[in-house]
């Protein structure tokens, strides 16, 4: 039992659907077969996510527990530790309602997550979705999850890679990672933060992700900006001025670097197994595709990072919230991801550690 990772779970916007698909995740037995999950939040918001999805089914009998420390979790798939993170108002925040305290208890639980994994307390952390509106109305002036974290943890090279697992519509062995090049900005501002460095840098991300996941050398895929790659300049000169050259740069290093393509080719490519990876320009280019291979299935990994993090691939889908509707397989899926990244940090580290100790001798 201890062998398996210790993962923290914050709870998201109390608002959104976070804690109900929490509470619905618990019922999966492959979740606590490969990690021991404890939740950072609101005991009493989490209660009443159980109370939701327990209506009308006997014999279920799930509590959750009240923890004061790490130490004390025995989870269970009855028994659900619950880490008081947060202010004690996040119990009053009303459901599908944008409110500063549920942004602020967003916040609080991730910045609790996020101290524990950079002191080693536990080994990866899961976010359930936060509310970006709600976060901005508390105080804390960040585009999402994603430049939170990297903020957290002193980092500039940093990434969100949507990743589908194989057989989730994708016939590659590693799966699909699609990795951004720009983030959450306006579509308006993406052709001016494309630089050659850039494209360069994500496409390292992307190569490092998957060779973690894939344990060999990654094909990655770097899409064009413009339709049909830009037409030799015809549509646009990203493609011979920034894209390529970064292409070119990653090869010389050693990558598997095929580009600039068409992204609407470069994606059906990889879902046929071509490329482990796509870099995309920006977020609809990346996001649209792989949500519509799979929507649920899909997990939210953040690269770049000392720390191990993922999460579901959906927002806080107000219009689902608290009506015992939304799905819970991003988040068993988003806590299966980050077991065996963990386990797979975990034994690079005891591996580099046994040949430190061979060279010693």
């Amino acid at each position: 039992m201890t062998a398996k990772p210790l993962i923290a779970i914050t709870m998201g916007d109390p608002a959104g659907v976070g804690p109900e698909v929490i509470a619905g995740a618990w019922n999966s037995a492959s979740l606590h077969e490969v990690c021991r999950p404890v939740v950072l939040g609101h005991p009493d918001v989490l209660r009443r996510a159980v109370a939701l999805g327990d209506k009308g089914r006997s014999g279920i009998g799930r509590r959750v527990v009240e923890i004061s420390a790490l130490g004390d979790a025995a989870p269970a798939v009855d028994s659900i530790p619950c880490l008081l993170a947060v202010d004690a108002s996040a119990a009053d925040v009303r459901p599908a309602l944008i409110d500063p305290r549920g942004g602020q208890a967003a916040y609080d639980a991730l910045v609790a997550a996020t101290h524990m994994a950079l002191a080693g307390q536990v080994d990866a952390i899961v976010t359930a979705p936060l509310n970006k509106a709600a976060l901005w109305q508390a105080g804390h002036h960040y585009p999402g999850h994603t430049e939170l974290l990297a903020e957290l943890c002193g980092v500039d090279d940093f990434a969100m890679m949507l990743y589908l697992a194989a057989g989730h519509g994708v016939r590659g062995p590693a799966g699909l990672g699609v990795i951004h090049v720009t983030l959450h900005m306006a579509l308006a501002d993406v052709p001016r933060h494309l630089t050659v460095e850039n494209v360069l840098a994500k496409s390292q991300l992307a190569a490092a992700a998957l060779e973690r996941i894939k344990q060999a050398a990654p094909r990655v895929a770097v899409c064009a900006l413009n339709p049909h790659a830009g037409e030799q300049g015809l549509f646009g000169r990203e493609e011979i001025e920034i894209i390529a050259p970064a292409v070119e740069r990653g090869r010389a290093t050693g990558l598997d670097l095929t580009g600039p393509l068409p992204a609407d080719t470069a994606l059906v490519r990889a879902r046929d197994g071509e490329f482990d990876a796509v870099v995309a320009m920006y977020h609809d280019q990346g996001h649209i595709a792989l949500k519509l291979l799979g929507m649920h299935q899909a997990v939210n990994v953040t690269l770049g990072l000392p720390i191990i993090r993922t999460s579901v691939a959906h927002g806080t889908a107000f219009d689902l919230a608290w009506q015992g509707r939304a799905s819970t397989e991003g988040m068993v899926e988003a806590v299966r991801i980050a077991a065996l990244l963990a386990g797979r940090r975990k034994r690079a580290e005891e591996m580099s550690a046994g040949a430190s100790a061979e060279t010693v001798q």
